[in-house]
């Protein structure tokens, strides 16, 4: 199920593509009318009527653009398609058609409890938004981001989210490479094991998932086990694992 104030599709004009790197493309939208959508949602990139893909959306409404991170690894023909579809219509000067504001996995703006964000990937889109949206309410409570990605060349927001936690003694910034080169001096392994690994309990927190539909489940279970109240753990993933 999904829950949104606008579900009908908007056309929006496509504003630019660029490559963040050789296989993630960084898409922004323009809606051409007014869009209500909060942190956490997605939209559905409408193809055809009865061709709609989803993509979590990496931008926050005040910035009145839709930030979408398109990942196509090899053999992955379903983001492909999407990304060829938004690519051939910028060609052509058209918009691209959207329904916007979709999902239960928004970030809950009247709790008090310190957060959580959890990505694998691309999943990244989802908890770049949460960040940002606590970031702009100048949020007092406590926030660790941990980004798992196969190799540290994935991490394309690295500079801007180092330059965060040195800026805000609020804000935690935790990038995880499970196959790391020699050069990588960080952390290594399964992200949502380095979590497990830096809190005794996670009873206190809010926690926010997004990523590959297995990784979600393991990481549910695993924090469950550790204490996470199921109730304050949150991801679109849930509703179909």
């Amino acid at each position: 199920m999904t829950n949104t104030a606008n579900t009908s599709a908007i056309a929006c004009k496509i504003h630019s593509v660029e490559a963040l790197t050789p296989g993630i493309s960084k898409v922004v939208l323009s809606p051409k009318q007014a869009a209500d959508f909060r942190a956490g949602h997605y939209l559905q990139l409408v193809l055809s009527s009865d061709d709609k893909r989803p993509f979590s959306i990496a931008s926050i409404a005040s910035s009145n653009l839709l930030e979408l991170h398109i990942g196509t690894p090899a053999g992955d023909t379903w983001s492909s398609a999407a990304l060829s579809h938004i690519e051939q219509q910028f060609q052509a000067g058209l918009p691209v058609m959207a329904e916007i504001g979709l999902g239960q996995a928004q970030l809950r703006e009247d709790s008090k409890r310190p957060v959580i964000l959890l990505a694998g990937g691309t999943g990244f889109s989802y908890v770049y938004a949460i960040a940002q949206a606590l970031r702009a309410a100048n949020t007092s409570r406590p926030v660790f981001l941990y980004w798992g990605v196969r190799s540290e060349d994935a991490l394309y927001y690295q500079q801007q989210l180092q330059q965060w936690a040195s800026s805000s003694k609020q804000f935690r910034f935790i990038p995880v490479v499970q196959l790391p080169s020699a050069d990588w001096q960080g952390r290594t392994g399964l992200v949502h094991e380095a979590i497990l690994a830096d809190f005794v309990s996670l009873e206190a927190y809010d926690i926010y998932i997004a990523g590959p539909f297995a990784m979600a489940g393991i990481a549910r279970d695993a924090f469950k086990a550790q204490g996470a109240h199921p109730e304050q753990m949150y991801a679109d993933a849930f509703a179909y694992i």
